[in-house]
């Protein structure tokens, strides 16, 4: 199947809690990932939050990983979205999952930017 992008979404459960709350340690794992994955990083920015969690964001070239963080539920809800064939966002999504000593995971990937056949815009209501 043609797309123009890949988006991996996971639901990482039983993370290290005091992992989930270390910004700078969270920002080196994304760019970690990013940079294993093969992809160009661009800007970063990481927010911990009061009393706790930390969202970030990682731009790539080849589009961004993200991050929110609910270290109360040992949970991190993350994605990785690719643009092209080369970079594999599962690979960065495995690193972050290991990192953080994730005990249980969910994982869904979406082709992103394949297009609706014509099929497709009548079932979920476009007009063409």
């Amino acid at each position: 199947m043609d797309t123009m992008g890949r988006h991996v979404i996971a639901e990482l459960w039983g993370c290290n809690t005091e992992q989930l709350n270390d910004r700078p340690g969270l920002e080196r794992i994304f760019v970690s990932a990013a940079l294993k994955a093969g992809a160009e990083v661009r800007e970063v920015a990481f927010h911990a939050f009061a009393p706790q969690g930390v969202s970030g964001v990682v731009i790539i070239s080849e589009s961004h990983l993200t991050i929110h963080s609910f270290p109360e539920h040992g949970y991190a809800s993350i994605d990785v979205y690719t643009c092209g064939t080369v970079i594999d966002p599962h690979v960065a999504v495995a690193y972050i999952a290991e990192s953080l000593g994730v005990t249980s995971q969910e994982v869904l990937e979406i082709p992103r930017g394949r297009g609706l056949s014509e099929a497709d815009v009548g079932r979920v209501g476009l007009g063409v």
